[in-house]
């Protein structure tokens, strides 16, 4: 394990504190590196064969939780919702698409799950999410959208 401080990369670089179970099925490791003393964090998490996600343009391209995580974090900025929160969200995006077992994923199955969590998270990011992915272009539409979120709470 390559040590972050000091990028120490020896065979016996560090050793493992303490070891946790994640709620999303990975695994937390508190690890200190034997050369300069300091303390860090690692995840491990099983990588499954991630679903092929179809564009809306017909086009195929890998899953990526990187960019569901980038996605996510935008529509979040500046408004008081944890990292860990949304790292929990996009995780449990990604469970639930390696549960469904299809080699192909429509880009809108996963749009829509992103919508329906971050409902629950924050209405202020759901709103700008939607903005974007349900391509509310005018007043109108926005307003649309806000007046049902208000009937729903």
């Amino acid at each position: 394990m390559l040590c972050p401080h000091c990028k120490d990369a020896n065979q016996e670089g560090s050793k493992v504190i303490d070891t946790t179970h994640d709620a999303r099925g990975g695994i937390r490791r508190r690890r200190e590196c034997k050369n300069c003393g300091k303390r860090y964090s690692t995840y491990e998490r099983p990588i499954l064969a991630a679903p092929l996600i179809i564009k809306s343009d017909g086009g195929r391209e890998e899953f990526d939780r990187e960019k569901l995580m980038r996605s996510v974090q935008l529509a979040c900025v500046k408004l008081p919702v944890a990292a860990a929160e949304i790292d929990r969200l996009v995780g449990e995006i990604e469970t639930k698409l390696m549960q469904m077992e299809k080699s192909e994923v429509s880009s809108r199955v996963v749009g829509d799950m992103v919508l329906a969590g971050l409902k629950d998270l924050s209405e202020i990011a759901y709103i700008r999410f939607a903005l974007v992915y349900l391509g509310l272009n005018d007043l109108q539409a926005i307003r649309k959208e806000v007046d049902s979120l208000i009937a729903a709470s």
